[in-house]
């Protein structure tokens, strides 16, 4: 069934990841919690709110956000070139270090695990140097974390290696954190009788279309788990979190659950994200994921909001003399497209990072700078459209 159904879904056992790595992840996951940075969402589904039983926290590429279920959450931004970002502590400097030395890593993987898929899918290249290519491949982009021309002809067109890159180059990751223990009430998987859900059954939102999600997993293993061992289970064992596939709208094709231990991780490749669904199954123990996502961010990072206030603002001027603020143009488009910036300033981010309270400062104050600025191109979008509506 994994192979005809679900052959998209490649899962990795923890003795794959290097000790270091692993190391680096599961310490940075335990400051992060120990610091109080990860949070319940408020989101809504089908016109109603709701808490999110998992609390979650975003890390990855300065000034990138992401949303789902209708809530815009914030990067704590990761340590990048040229960004000066002043964390609350150095241990959670260090931890966000960690998750995009893992970032770096799970990417590396994804496309080696896509590169297998494409030969095998193709079944046009049987020489043993490709597999030799590959490799190289790998290697080269672990080193320069990008794809040079001259690699990209060895196999198969540029275009498609370029195509590789963009599906698994991940700007961010959402982690999750849960303790089932401490949950009143968890749904039960309805189709399949796979057990509790800490997540039910849904596709991830918001991202480039085919490209590929990793998860990586890490639940804090213990008694509970050598309790649930002695025991002969059939099916599932619920004391094991779980992830759970299906068919997209389809409950007579069989599901899938994989178990998921200390330091293992999945990769969902190509368009196993529109196809299918997933869930995750809750065990006994507390656990951490990371998952890594290349977010649509067309209309989700600081640069694309400021840029849309600049364009606003252009169709602003200031009179030499008496230094009255009056539009340069009245056309209905004009005014229009001014108004939707504005709404969306407003709606779509200054409301969504302030609903969400100060819990971005748990970790850094980096987005403080860049949420005056958009107040200010809002107070100043405010005169126009009321500049606009007294003409």
């Amino acid at each position: 069934m994994w192979k005809t159904k679900y052959s998209k879904l490649i899962f990795r056992k923890s003795d794959t990841v290097p000790e270091e790595l692993h190391q680096m992840v599961q310490e940075g996951f335990l400051t992060l919690r120990k610091h109080d940075c990860f949070f319940q969402d408020l989101v809504r589904i089908k016109g109603k709110d709701f808490v999110t039983p998992v609390s979650r926290i975003l890390i990855g590429n300065p000034g990138c956000t992401y949303k789902y279920l209708n809530t815009r959450l914030f990067t704590v931004p990761w340590p990048t070139e040229g960004y000066d970002i002043n964390y609350c502590s150095p241990q959670i400097h260090d931890a966000c270090k960690a998750l995009i030395r893992l970032n770096d890593y799970l990417h590396i993987e994804a496309v080696k695990a896509l590169q297998r898929q494409n030969l095998f899918e193709t079944k046009e290249i049987k020489d043993t140097t490709v597999i030799d290519r590959e490799q190289n491949f790998a290697t080269s982009l672990t080193a320069k974390g990008s794809v040079s021309k001259d690699q990209s002809s060895c196999c198969v067109p540029e275009d498609d290696y370029i195509s590789l890159k963009n599906r698994t180059s991940y700007n961010l990751t959402l982690l999750n954190y849960m303790d089932p223990l401490q949950m009143l009430y968890l749904k039960q998987e309805p189709y399949f009788g796979m057990g509790s859900m800490a997540v039910s059954w849904h596709h991830d939102e918001n991202l480039v279309e085919r490209s590929t999600v990793a998860v990586y997993s890490y639940s804090c293993e213990g008694s509970a788990m050598e309790e649930s061992n002695e025991q002969k289970l059939k099916g599932r064992d619920p004391a094991v979190w779980h992830v759970g596939l299906k068919v997209a709208w389809d409950i007579e094709t069989p599901g899938l659950a994989i178990p998921l231990h200390q330091g293992d991780f999945y990769l969902m490749l190509d368009d196993l994200n529109m196809t299918h669904q997933h869930c995750v199954l809750a065990g006994f123990s507390p656990r951490f994921s990371s998952t890594h996502r290349v977010a649509d961010c067309s209309r989700g990072t600081l640069e694309y909001i400021l840029g849309q206030c600049e364009l606003a603002l252009q169709n602003l001027q200031t009179d030499s003399d008496s230094m009255a603020l009056s539009l340069k143009s009245l056309e209905t488009a004009v005014v229009k497209q001014v108004e939707e910036i504005h709404n969306e300033v407003e709606f779509e981010w200054l409301r969504q990072f302030w609903f969400q309270g100060k819990r971005y400062l748990k970790c850094t104050d980096w987005w403080l700078k860049p949420m005056a600025k958009l107040e200010e191109f809002w107070r100043q979008m405010e005169i126009m459209v009321s500049t606009g509506f007294r003409v």
